[in-house]
């Protein structure tokens, strides 16, 4: 019940429902995250869903920081 409450909570925020939420997950979960056509698959999944644009040169940052192991271990530190 309470993962109900959750999900229906984001989904009202974000209009993204619960199997697209688990679909991603899901994605992230079982794929190797350093593969770049990975990377960018999930980059554009995640753009598509939240409306954002990602240019290439944004695009090739993220990815250049996930491999390289330049994305910070500790979220607080991000801020």
């Amino acid at each position: 019940m309470f993962k109900d409450n959750l999900f229906n909570k984001i989904e009202q925020k974000t209009n993204i429902n619960k199997e697209t939420i688990l679909g991603l997950a899901n994605k992230l979960q079982n794929n190797n995250m350093k593969d770049e056509k990975t990377l960018r698959e999930i980059i554009k999944d995640i753009s598509n869903l939240t409306g954002k644009e990602v240019t290439k040169e944004k695009e090739d940052k993220i990815i250049s920081a996930i491999i390289n192991d330049k994305v910070p271990k500790n979220i607080d530190t991000m801020f």
